[in-house]
């Protein structure tokens, strides 16, 4: 990991709500030259209004790279988000999970559409038949499991093991019927990462550190160890809260969430820059084969914006074709987004207040950035 870590803080970090004025969070000096790039700047202001504190968007392709911010990394201070600061990538974890999983299938050790059970027998009881829900409906989301955790029992450090989380959930009622609908379900993912760990004899966390993080040289990446909070600096801070007009109501979160609840399904830390090198790798076929990246992109449509397919999102770009990727978010504030195309173009967001009604703009803000790199 790069960096000195930061000192692990417990409970909510700060533990003051703050109130501030746009006047003290204006948007700072550029990173990149913001006139070279106006049109996504505009977006991403209109993001800034409605999101975090800050928000950034880190684009290009091989043959340039720029960052534009908006707002500021921290309260207080003048100060841009760059492309290196480490945050939270939340559900962008999922991405790293499948392909783990589809490298299994690749080395012939899983079968996409074979039961679960057959993998791990006894694991899915109570409302959950690990003989009928398959490997592709929890990589889908078309299993039907729960959303959620909801009542799994910590250890006495305060960490939680995975099948303690999986088993707290099999009493839990399903979304519908294997199969028969897509329902986003947590709990599929990390039941993907008891797949991992019973196939591998590796835990998880190192499964996806050494098949996909390491190999692809990531080094501003991390899946935490359990009970670590921290994030290596530098990191950008996470704020739970909301705005009141032209005010912020910010208290810093970075460290107000355990990792090991979220494991696979989201626990990892990275940066722009690695978010958008990683999803390159995976659809330049560096990361799994062309057949396991093909069932990767075989997707469904749970809604007319996107469609979702292994682990990977498709969305369609106004200036036509289409971009791969995912977004993520966790309670400590941080939400982001990385989208990449087939022609090698970029674009990966954050912003360090997770505001759920300012989503629509970040897709804005993406779509400005890769079809300008198009123009």
């Amino acid at each position: 990991m790069i960096g000195k870590s930061r000192r692990l803080l417990t409970g909510v970090a700060g533990g003051v709500v703050l109130a501030v004025t746009a006047a003290v969070t204006a948007p700072p000096a550029a990173v990149a030259a913001q006139d070279d790039h106006a049109t996504t700047k505009a977006v991403l202001d209109r993001y800034q209004a409605q999101a975090g504190p800050g928000v950034a968007v880190h684009a290009g392709d091989e043959a340039e790279a720029w960052t534009l911010s908006s707002g500021t990394a921290k309260i207080g201070q003048n100060r841009p988000i760059t492309s290196t600061e480490h945050f939270r990538i939340g559900s962008q974890t999922k991405t790293f999970t499948a392909a783990v999983v589809l490298q299994l299938v690749d080395e012939g050790r899983v079968v996409l559409d074979a039961p679960i059970g057959q993998h791990l027998p006894g694991v899915l009881t109570g409302n959950y038949d690990g003989d009928v829900i398959t490997v592709r409906q929890l990589l889908q989301h078309t299993s039907g499991m729960v959303r959620d955790v909801r009542d799994a029992a910590a250890n006495p450090d305060g960490s939680y093991a995975l099948a303690e989380l999986v088993r707290s959930a099999m009493d839990e009622p399903a979304q519908f019927a294997p199969g028969a609908g897509f329902g986003y379900s947590n709990v599929g993912y990390l039941v993907l990462g008891l797949l991992i760990e019973r196939v591998t004899g590796r835990s998880a966390r190192d499964a996806i550190t050494e098949r996909v993080i390491t190999p692809l040289g990531l080094t501003g990446t991390s899946f935490p160890a359990p009970g670590t909070r921290a994030l290596a600096d530098p990191y950008l801070p996470g704020y739970v809260g909301g705005r009141a007009g032209p005010f912020f109501f910010w208290i810093e979160g970075t460290t107000n969430t355990e990792l090991t609840f979220w494991s696979t399904a989201g626990a990892i830390a990275s940066t722009l820059d690695d978010m958008a090198e990683f999803y390159g790798a995976l659809l330049d076929g560096r990361v799994v084969s062309v057949a396991a990246l093909a069932e990767m992109r075989r997707t469904v449509a749970p809604a007319p914006s996107y469609s979702y397919g292994l682990g990977l999102i498709k969305m369609d770009l106004s200036c036509g074709g289409e971009a791969w990727g995912h977004n993520g978010a966790l309670g400590n504030g941080h939400y982001s987004f990385t989208l990449t195309t087939d022609d090698g173009r970029y674009a990966s967001l954050v912003t360090n207040g997770n505001v759920l009604s300012s989503r629509p703009v970040s897709i804005e803000v993406l779509d400005s950035a890769l079809c300008e790199v198009a123009a």
